[in-house]
């Protein structure tokens, strides 16, 4: 795949992100031509997936590549799920599950029994538990594939880790919480390109083709000159896990990881990503500033939701001066609203599935469907047996910086520049990960809260 361009900012440029979106495109059509024609010549061969984090993401992920490197049948149509229904089965083409990690065993053993159902059976020797299961299930040499899902604290060492070891790697957004986290990943995807190896993110948004082909008509001009954005994760709450009786601060810290910044980046960063993702691909490249935040912690103020806040609103300005209109909220009762919008010039789109131009009729997608949480399995597969590895580090690590520089304007309740925030050293959490103490921190107050 072709690098990106990037301007004396750091920004992907509009011209530099189209030629990379054209060379990702052809090579997605080379992949799926060399395996309709059953080429033989690929670096991936039988896949063999190695796990890391075997939680509710992580066993649907794992069904998901299952999925889209196999034919899974389910007496009633499954659709990104962690649970198999009863009587599904599997008919197995060139990929296993190889090994399972993660740092709890109830965790591992729930998914044992789910992959379990399908006739897949992995043995207790290649069955890790601890804070150093990832590395043990990375020295296993036949592991090519490697699924991360564990609490996004941990993915830019994880992924750094297993692009050292050889692995093509699909991991689950966002993929850090902390600056130092993003500089992790972007150098690791560095050091993949120049292995050959593949990166997938769970951002499985651009792996739809109704928003591959509508992004790629505004990027063609079909709304003229791009001036805003506004784009919303506006929903209610989530999953908690309350604390049990013998559980360590951290041991419930990462079981409820949700709910403490150093674990998620807050909400913000977790779940907002995937909007903030599609902004910047639409825009062709990354805010260099966020203008103004607000947010707070108003509804759920209890421990077990930990410190981190239910609402946020953000501005970003993108290089050309265009602004971006930012929302996300985990409250109950309130309006629901997931979606991104682009307004140009001449008209405006919602980036998905429709634009309005003016005196034209709207246009409207009509072509295929897919499932996107297979289908970013498929690409991925498809892409390194075509000997055109994707590789998503870059992007998927500046939306992840887009979302925590927003954060912490909101946070703190200042401006924050992309360069500014790119100094940041500070490390988010304890500094040696291991069950023990580790005090909730304070709500982080605007006006008093420092960002460094």
């Amino acid at each position: 795949m072709s690098k990106h361009n990037h301007n004396a900012n750091g920004s992907v440029s509009r011209r530099g992100f189209l030629q990379t979106s054209a060379a990702m495109a052809g090579a997605a059509a080379a992949a799926n031509l060399r395996m309709a024609h059953g080429a033989e010549s690929n670096s991936l061969g039988e896949v063999r997936i190695g796990l890391i984090g075997c939680g509710g993401r992580g066993t649907g992920a794992l069904l998901d590549a299952l999925g889209a490197a196999t034919k899974v049948i389910y007496p009633q149509l499954g659709y990104h799920t962690e649970h198999v229904a009863e009587g599904a089965s599997v008919e197995k083409k060139d990929i296993k599950v190889a090994a399972l990690a993660d740092l709890f065993s109830n965790r591992l053993e729930q998914c044992k029994k789910q992959i379990n159902k399908l006739g897949i059976d992995v043995p207790a020797n290649r069955c890790f538990t601890g804070f150093d299961a990832y590395q043990q299930l990375l020295a296993l040499a036949d592991v090519n594939y490697v699924i991360l899902a564990t609490p996004p604290r941990f993915r830019a060492e994880q992924l750094e880790a297993a692009v050292n070891a050889g692995k093509h790697v699909f991991m689950e957004k966002p993929v850090a919480v902390d600056i130092p986290g993003v500089k992790t990943v972007m150098a690791a995807g560095e050091a993949a390109k120049a292995k050959g190896l593949g990166i997938a993110a769970g951002t499985q948004r651009r792996h739809q083709k109704d928003y591959r082909e509508t992004i790629q008509r505004i990027q063609d001009g079909a709304i003229g000159e791009l001036v805003y954005g506004r784009c919303y994760w506006n929903g209610g709450e989530i999953w908690v896990i309350p604390r049990e009786e013998g559980w360590s601060d951290i041991e419930w810290q990462i079981r409820n990881w949700n709910y403490f910044t150093w674990l998620s980046g807050d909400h913000y960063v977790e779940q907002h990503v995937h909007n903030l993702d599609i902004m910047n691909w639409v825009f062709g490249a990354h805010p260099v500033k966020a203008i103004s935040g607000i947010g707070g912690r108003q509804v759920r103020t209890a421990e077990v939701n930990g410190y981190i806040y239910d609402h946020f609103a953000v501005e970003y300005e993108y290089p050309d001066g265009q602004r971006m209109f930012s929302q996300a909220r985990q409250i109950n009762g309130c309006q629901n609203k997931v979606e991104e919008t682009i307004v140009g010039t001449n008209g405006e789109s919602n980036c998905r599935d429709w634009i309005t131009a003016k005196g034209q009729r709207r246009w409207r997608y009509r072509g295929e469907k897919v499932n996107p949480y297979r289908q970013e399995h498929q690409d991925l597969i498809a892409s390194v047996r075509a000997g055109e590895p994707i590789n998503e580090a870059q992007a998927i690590a500046e939306a992840t910086m887009t979302g925590i520089m927003g954060r912490e304007a909101a946070y703190s309740g200042k401006a924050i520049t992309w360069d500014e925030a790119m100094k940041s050293t500070t490390r988010l959490g304890p500094e040696k990960l291991e069950f023990g103490n580790y005090p909730i921190q304070p709500v982080a107050m605007p006006g008093t809260y420092k960002f460094s």
